[in-house]
Order: structure tokens, then sequence, then C-alpha cells
């Protein structure tokens, strides 16, 4: 019976709960609310709008076996349930507040999510040995124990051997701290290390970690595959070789051919395994941990019996030299037959007859005896001490005992010799050691199945590799005391008859181990190829790479088939290389990359002191996690360099392109802090000093209106910025909203959503600054003078010219605008207004010819030259040439002013076409008393264009550098009457006379300034008016086909009653002209000659 349906509002969780019979529950009481056992069914937490109240079965693939690799578990659907759901309504604001709990919130449309481990709200079973102990137990122990291990010792020597082990266990032991520290930081989520790490890096690092983390474990298919393969073609059944040779050199190339067509045919028996039956993987989970338990036991047994009661196991010896058994009959150059001595068949092979003595043999063969060796001399032998020492060989060279009696022949390689099949280093043993001590993770996969997951992820861990290590290093001791060196390095038990070496040891026969390591091997391969599947279909969900996207949808079943066919693709790639021993430095890299990366999280959030990083794990510590990240380095690059450089290019790779796509998903990753830590250090280096002119660059503020529906009214404008920045430097985006914040919040919100849209869509980067107030030229105000932080400020204004604004009733428009130019101007801020905005090119138009003209006519700080060499950069520009239009009054020198304005611009290493324009001093009075390069100053600037080379260059700079200093003054400006005192405080490096000359210069230009100030309005507005008509004239006519037109913008009026006059003589001034960009200096030099 069913309680009735209650709706309740809650926190945009829509929950839906299935009833069970409260006495399921243990510890709730008969009034408990109604919350389902984890024997019958869950609270489920879906995003779907309804669910229909009929009964659901849901199939599923057990997935509850002892041991599962990878994320095996933490992804399958539940089992089979009915379940009557009923609905929990809430409202739809505030959706990021929804899954507290859940791990993925973006499922695709239909699919239901069950998330395996809501730790508040079931009762998993599953403790620290069965749940994390015997899982790590089975995953770290593998092939590279029972095939290479041996083969490492005797090529190491003990003691290098046993430091390899060390190192490997130290990365491993501290990774899994890191692991631990992660595990007790708050609730553990289901879906294994990967959403313990994911959620611990963010999406960026996450999909490249696990990415890394899929890779590695394709490929631990593929090793486990070809240990297989080498265990049955070696030492089960030799004669199932398809490819053979007689060749001792080209016997390998045989093997390798072998290798491939097996190991395709188990990887494809395998896929059907898992494709048909994933359930059956899991049962047998637990025989093949016990296989590798008998193993490792027979392995003790045999080690202890040999002390006093060695297997035999002989090893015949030619000199010092090591004969391979497989063909020898006896172990000496002659034999008994029918009463007489004849030759062996060791005869036949270095002689030219195995019927006669009387032949020619090999020199070597000659003049040294054969013997017999025993091949396990046992514990209390004393064999070790040969053993100690490391025996590195070249491929192809042949295995020597070092203390066995040799004469010194030469003599000719044989096939019967043992050699040596790869060039061996201690740099390449550790990357094929490595993988044997990867698989810590195995616990962490089955978070969702355990009962107490932060106590029992650092135990069981912890113990494993404890174990784990104790296992391989007393094996190491084991193996230099028992077993003779020639043997230890004879990698596939040639000298004893083919025998697995490590076999050889064990009690009470060699087959234990090697029927036990090729069902464990089996069995590994199998565990890798069912947890890597889900492992990318786990990424794939999660949607940060979108191209994985495909490979998170699944069958019926919940299988993932095609995340599976390509891990089978990849693992076949790994298996075509066929070398057991060029596999495992690939997956090394892989598994050193993901636990780098696990180090590297948990150092930067305790040094960065992220607030929700507080793990419960008392033995924690940043420095451990340094270690182990460093250690991880270390490893990848004295494993293989060159693979190190790939798996970090992949890893690099992943995480830009995720970056570039713009992850969607926010986990609250410890990484940002790290860029926040360095941001606030690189905004306290820029507060150290104003920036050099070299190294100035227009920050810009760009200034948006906004209409009544909240709308951008001139998006050109950020077109315009983008193509001035190209993506380089500061750019903010500013706007008003008229009204009280309280009340206009959300409009303000709605407001700044729009604008980051538009900014995206005109690829604008930058930051958006959006302020509510009372009246508009407040609110601009306040943008200009807070806008920014620290040395990342704004120091150029971008705005719109007030279009239509004689035709309107209200005049706040262009009040607005002046009092903002009025604003610019008193911040020392440059300012840049784009007229007939509409009309500027968008991101997608190039130009493919015409001009940027620029008309220099006062000296704004080096603005008019900078900015179309920045537009130029943009592709829009690129193809348009920059034309320099200087005017000159009739008593200059125009052919040298052209000469020396050319040279000046050389300097500036900017391209450019200048020409003199020629005007009577009357039509350009409005702008004769600003403070300009043109008359004395400019003229006097061009001058030194003529001196020496050496005073020229230091010159031309020390006026510009003067004037620098200078601040714009504008006819009519509240700044005239400090002009003067101001100067007085500019010291520069030139000398007291030069500084004299200029205050003389000054004084001249200030008396006419006083006449002009003291007409009366009328004169002042004709004046003006007249130079507005004459310098439209001359501009519109060699202008009015340029792309773009640069005009300096005079300084407003001190009298605001003079402030129409100032727009009108502004229009009159750009009328005719299609794009006019106005300039005003900020009053300090932007460019130099300098480099």
């Amino acid at each position: 019976m069913h309680p009735p349906e209650t709706t309740t509002k809650m926190a945009s969780v829509r929950f839906m709960v299935t009833p069970t019979k409260i006495d399921d529950i243990p510890g709730l009481s008969d009034t408990s609310p109604d919350l389902s056992s984890r024997s019958s069914s869950r609270v489920r937490f879906s995003s779907r709008e309804s669910v229909p109240e009929t009964s659901r079965s849901e199939p599923m693939s057990e997935m509850s076996g002892a041991t599962t690799s990878l994320a095996t578990v933490a992804l399958d659907p539940p089992s089979d349930r009915t379940s009557h759901p009923q609905d929990v309504t809430e409202d739809d604001g505030h959706k990021k507040a929804r899954n507290a709990y859940l791990n993925n919130s973006n499922y695709e449309e239909g699919d239901e999510y069950f998330d395996k481990n809501l730790a508040l709200f079931e009762t998993p079973q599953m403790g620290t040995f069965m749940g994390v102990y015997l899982p790590c137990l089975q995953n770290i122990f593998g092939v590279i124990l029972f095939l290479r291990l041996t083969w490492v010792v005797g090529t190491a020597g003990v003691l290098q051997a046993f430091a390899i082990v060390l190192i490997c266990c130290c990365c491993t032991m501290l990774t899994a701290i890191s692991m631990s520290a992660i595990a007790t930081n708050g609730v553990v989520p289901a879906g294994g290390s990967y959403f313990m790490i994911s959620r611990a890096l963010g999406p960026e690092f996450g999909g490249a970690v696990g990415l890394c983390f899929y890779l590695g474990t394709t490929f631990a298919a593929a090793m486990y595959i070809l240990g297989a393969i080498e265990i049955f073609l070696v030492y089960i059944v030799p004669r199932a070789a398809i490819f053979r040779s007689d060749d001792a050199l080209k016997e390998s190339a045989a093997m390798l051919n072998n290798m491939r067509v097996y190991g395709t045919a188990f990887l494809v028996l395998m896929v059907l395994v898992v494709f048909i039956g994933v359930r059956y993987v899991n049962k047998f989970a637990s025989l093949f941990l016990a296989c590798v338990i008998v193993s490792i036991l027979a392995i003790y047994a045999g080690a202890i019996k040999s002390s006093f009661a060695p297997p035999h196991f002989p090893v015949c010896m030619l000199g010092n030299r090591t004969l391979s058994s497989r063909h020898i009959d006896v172990c000496s150059k002659t034999k008994e037959s029918n009463n007489m001595t004849v030759p062996s068949k060791l005869w036949g092979f270095f002689c030219n007859s195995s019927q006669f003595f009387n032949v020619t043999c090999d020199e070597y063969f000659v003049h040294n005896n054969v013997t017999s060796i025993q091949g396990i001399p046992g514990l209390a032998s004393g064999i070790i001490t040969e053993n100690l020492w490391g025996n590195y060989l070249p491929k192809g060279e042949i295995i020597e005992k070092p203390s066995a009696k040799s004469s010194d022949v030469l003599g000719s390689l044989n096939h019967e010799y043992v050699l040596v099949d790869i060039t061996t280093s201690f740099t390449l043993l550790v990357g094929i050691f490595f993988p044997s001590v990867t698989g810590i993770m195995a616990g962490s996969n089955r978070s969702g199945d355990l009962k107490d997951a932060q106590k029992s992820i650092p135990i069981g861990t912890i113990l494993a590799i404890l174990t784990t290590s104790f296992v391989y290093l007393s094996n190491v001791v084991l193996f230099g005391a028992c077993i003779e060196g020639v043997v230890l390095r004879d990698k596939f038990g040639d000298a004893v008859k083919g025998n697995l070496v490590v076999g050889t040891l064990s009690w009470p026969s060699p087959w234990v181990i090697v029927i036990g390591s090729f069902f464990s091997t089996c069995g590994a391969g199998l565990q890798s190829l069912t947890g890597a599947p889900r492992l990318l279909q786990a990424i794939a969900k999660d949607n940060i790479i979108p191209f994985l996207r495909v490979f998170g949808h699944s069958k019926a079943n919940g299988e993932p088939t095609w995340a599976l066919l390509l891990t089978a693709a990849i693992a076949e790639l790994g298996i075509l290389i066929a070398s057991l021993d060029l596999v495992a430095p690939i997956l090394s890299m892989f598994f050193l990359m993901c636990y780098l990366f696990v180090n590297l999280a948990c150092a930067l959030q305790t040094l960065l002191r992220t607030p929700n990083w507080r793990p419960r794990f008392r033995y924690y510590h940043w420095a451990l996690s340094f270690m182990g990240m460093s250690i991880c380095l270390a490893l990848m690059f004295i494993s293989s360099w060159y693979y190190a450089i790939v798996a970090m290019v992949i890893a690099g790779m992943i995480y830009k392109y995720i970056e570039y796509q713009g992850a969607e998903k926010e986990w609250g990753d410890g990484i940002r802090g790290l860029s926040l830590s360095a941001a606030r250090f690189a905004l306290l280096r820029l507060e150290e000093g104003p920036p050099h002119t070299k190294n100035w660059r227009p920050q810009l503020l760009v200034l948006l209106k906004l209409d009544e529906d909240l709308h951008v009214k001139h998006p050109r404008l950020l077109t315009f910025a983008s193509q001035l920045k190209a993506g380089k430097g500061l750019t903010i985006v500013g706007s008003v909203i008229v009204g009280n914040f309280l009340e206009n919040y959300g409009e303000a919100l709605a407001a700044e959503q729009t604008i980051k849209h538009l900014m995206e869509a005109e690829k604008v980067k930058g930051f958006c600054q959006l302020v509510v107030a009372a009246k508009l030229r407040e609110g601009i105000s306040h943008l200009i003078q807070s806008c920014g932080l620290g040395g990342m400020k704004h120091n150029t204004v971008v705005m719109g010219w007030p279009n239509g604004w004689r035709q309107s009733e209200d005049a706040r428009a262009w009040k607005t605008f002046i009092g903002t130019v009025r604003v610019t101007t008193a911040a020392h801020l440059a300012l840049l207004v784009a007229k007939n905005i509409s009309f500027f090119p968008s991101n997608v138009e190039q130009f493919s010819e015409g001009n940027i003209d620029v008309w220099w006519i006062v000296h704004d700080g080096g603005m008019l030259m900078l900015l179309p060499f920045l537009l130029k950069q943009h592709k829009v520009w690129r193809k348009c040439s920059i034309r320099i239009f200087t005017v000159a009054q009739l008593e200059d020198n125009s052919i040298q002013m052209k000469k020396d304005l050319a040279t000046f611009l050389y300097h500036l290493r900017i391209e450019a076409e200048v020409e003199v324009v020629e005007m009577h001093d009357s039509d350009i009075s409005a702008y004769t008393y600003e403070r300009t390069l043109m008359m004395e100053q400019r003229s006097q600037m061009l001058r030194h264009m003529r001196l020496s080379k050496t005073e020229r260059d230091r010159e031309a700079q020390l006026v510009k550098d003067r004037n620098s200093m200078l601040r714009l003054t504008s006819i009519g400006s509240d700044e005239d009457e400090e002009t003067e005192t101001y100067q007085e405080k500019v010291h520069m490096t030139w000398t007291k006379d030069k500084y004299m000359a200029s205050r003389g210069q000054k004084a001249k230009s200030m008396e006419g300034f006083q006449d002009l100030l003291n007409m009366r309005p009328d004169q002042s507005n004709v004046r003006r008016m007249h130079t507005a008509v004459k310098l439209n004239e001359v501009i519109v006519n060699k202008s009015h086909e340029a792309k773009l037109v640069l005009l300096n913008m005079p300084g407003p009026p001190r009298n605001p009653e003079g402030d129409e006059n100032y727009m009108e003589f502004l229009e009159v001034l750009t009328e005719g002209l299609e794009r006019v960009l106005l300039v005003r200096g900020g009053g300090s030099e932007v460019i130099t000659i300098y480099s």
C-alpha cells in the first residue's frame, strides 16, 4: 500500500521517492519519512518534468564482483526493481543548487541516471577488506611479477632492482596518501577515481587526467593480453606457434608475428565476453585473485624449500657462456652409445659434422669445456653475492657467468647460446616494471559500494600497497638469493628447458605458476576491457569533451557499446606492437601522468589554502604530495623521455581543447585558486610603477548604450574594440542603467548577460561592468573612476558619437557626451570617439585596399600614430595603407617638414605616406593654442631630426618627452591657470639653456592664449566655425575615399554655455566623412623611437 502523494517546495531538486516498508530501514522509527532501502529501491534524482505513475523495470548488468578494475562498478544502472515513483515538485529557479550530491547533471534526453553512492540515502555493505583491499591486490599484482621481475633482478642486480621497486612503490604510496586526502575531503562521489580526481581538479584537468587514465587502462588490457599469449606460446603450448624460424636472429621476429595473430584473436574473444555478459567477468574475479595469491604463496614455499632441498634444474655452460637446453640431449661434447663414445647433439651444433670427431669445430667450442651448474642453488648457497650487481647488455650479446673459467677466444655466434633479446638499461627496466605497481585506484573505483568510503579507501589502499611492496621487495631478494644469475637474465627460460624462470623456484611444481599466471593475466585483461569503456562513458557523459559525446551512449542493459569498440581498437594498436617490453612503458606514461596530477591537485589546494580543502586524513602533508609529483615526473623522464613528452603533449592538447570549447561544468576545482594567486601576484607587480612608453598599449573602457529592451544600441563599438585590441591587453565593457539598484538589480543581471553574449559573439576577451545609478552622467563618471583593479586599469575610453543630437528635443544626450569628455580629460585618460559607428566594418569584412588617413594637427602623445598601426594588425584593416597629413603655415618650409616627418616615422618603425597641407594661420586658429607640435614646438622637434645622428636620436625623443609632461590645455578649459606653474616643475635630462628657451617660447604662446580668452564670445565662435569649415574642406578633399579618418579632438570649452557651439564645431569638422575616429590624448607619450 502506498502513501498519499505529497507536493513539497524545495530548492530545485526533484526527488522521486519510491516507497518501501519502513521496517526495512534500520534505525528509523515508524514515524520516519518514507525512504527506500538498498534492498528494494532508492531515492532518485531526476531532471524530468513529470514521471508517469507506472511500474518501471530496468535491466542491469551485475557489477558486484569483489574486484573490479577502474570505473567498472560506478556507472552501471541499478538492479532489476519495480518502482512506483511519486512526483515531488518544486520551483524551477536556482537550478545550480539542485544536485548537491549528484555527480553528473548533464544527461541526454530520455536517460535515467541513478546515482550509485548517495551516501546520505544508501546503506552499502562492503567493508575495507572486500571492497578495497582485495580489489587493489588483484589489480596491482600482475603479469610483470611473473614474467619480468626475475629478468629485472638478473639484469639490474639485487641492489638496483631493489631501488627500482622501492622508487615505484614510493611513488604509488605517496599518490595513495594524496588520494586518501581527496577521499576524506567530503562525501566521496560514486563513479570511482575519475570522479574523485575530476571534481578536485576541475573540468580541464579532469578531462585530461581522465583520458590519460583511460588510455593507460586500455593499454594495460593490451599488455595483459600480450602477457597471456607469451605464457601460452612459450610455456604452455610452444607447438601452437604459427610462424617459426630456424635462424636465432629471426626467431624473435617470428615470435612477434605469433603474438600479433594470437593477441588479436584473444582480444576479439575477450571483447565478445565483455559484450555478451560482463556479469560473468565479475563473478570470476574472485577466482582470478585466488590464482594470483596461490602463485605468490608457491614462490615463497619454493624459496623456503630451496634452502634445504633445492629443485634440480641444471644449466649447461660452454666455458662461461650459457647454452640453450631446448635442443640439447646431454650437457657434454660426447655421449656413450652402445659402449662407444660418439659426438653429442651439442657437437653437431658447433662442428661441421655430428658423426665424426676429426672435423672443424668452432674455436671457442674447442678451447672451452662444457659444464653443468645448478640453476637454483637455493637460499643457503650464497649466490646472492654474485647477483648484487647489474649486468646490462646490448641486444644480441651472449649471457655469460662472470665467475666461470673461460679461454679468451672469441668464437662465432651460435644460435644455441642464450642471447639478449633487447638492449637493457636502468631506465628501460624502470619503464617495464612500473605497470606492476599500478592499480592502486581499484578500491576507490568501488566507492559507491562501500559502507564508509572515507575510512575504507585510505586504509584499504595503503594496506594493499604495503602488502604488494613487501611482496615485490622480498621477491627481489629471494630471486637474487636462490636463482643463478644466468638463469635470472634468461628472459624466456631457454637455459632451464623452456620453463618459466619464476616457476623453477616455485613449489610444488612450475605449472602452479604457469597456470595461475595465465588465468590471472586473462582475468586482468578482462577487467581492463570492462573498466576502460565505462571510464570513457563517464567522461563522455560529463560532456566536457564534445567529440566524445557519442561514446556516452549505451545499449539497453547499460553496456557502453561504442566505448567498448573504441577501447578494443586502441588495445589492438598495443597488440600490434606485440612486445610486452615496448607496451609497458607506454601505459607507464599515462598512469604516471594521472598520478602526477592527483599529487599536484592536493599540493596546490593545500599551498593555496583553499577554504573547502579540509581532508580528515591525518597523515597527509603537502610536502608528501609535492614529493610524489616530483617522483612521478622523474620516473616519466627516466623511463622514456620521448614517451613522456608525447604523454604531456596529449594531456596539454586535451586541456587546451576543453578550455577552448569552454567547459560548461563547474565543479569548484582547486586549480582556480592557482589562477587567483597568479593574478594577485601579477597585479601587485603592476602596481610597482607606471608603464614605460614602450610598454604602453590602449587598455580600453568601452561605453555602451542600452535601449529600453536592454539591447546594445551600437554593437559595432565592440567590433571596433576587438579589431583595435586583437585579443591583447585589457578590455572593460561598461554600461549604465538609470534607476535604483535595489529595484533594478534583475535588469542589471539581464543586461550583463546580454553584453557578455555579444562580447562572445564579437570575440572580445575582457570584462563586463554594469552600474546602476540615479543619473546617467553619474554612472558614467563612476565607471571611468572605478573600473579596473590595481595596475589593470583602463587608460583609454571608447564611446560613440551622439547621432542626431541636433534633431533631438532632449539635450541630455549631447550634454552627457560633453560631460563624459570632461571627466575623461580630468582623469588624464585618452578618448576615442567613433562617429558613424554603424558604417564601421564587421570582423568578417576585409578591406582589400584603401587608406587609413591620419590628420596630425595636434600632437597627442603619439596616439594618432599608434592607433592605425594597431588596427593594421587585424585582418580587416591589414591591407590598408596609412597616410599621415600634417598642416603647415604658409611661412613653414613644407618640403623640409615632409622630409623631417618621414624621418621621424622611419625611426618609429611605422610605414606611412606623408603629405603636408598648407593653410593660412587664421584658418586653424582654433587649434593654435592647444599644446601642439605645430609652429614653434613641432617645427623645433622636426628641426632636431636634421642634427647629427647621435644628437637627432637623443634630442627628438627629449622634445617629445618634455611635451609628454605637459597636460593638454584646451581652449577655455579650467586648467589654463595651472599650466605655467606645472611646466616649471618639469625637469628632464636637457640643459638649463634649453629649459629657459622653452619657457620663453611658452610665454609667447600664453600671451596669444590670453588674447583669445579676452575675445567676445561671438568672435571666438566665429573663429572656431571658420577653422572647422576650412579644415573640413581640406579633409574631405583629401580623404573622402578613405576607409577611416583619424582626427584630433579639441577639448571642450571651459564655459558650459559654449557646449552647443563645441558640438557644432565637431559636427562641421567631420561632415561628409563616412567613418571618423576622433582622438584625444591622455597627456602622456604612448610611442617612442627607442626599442
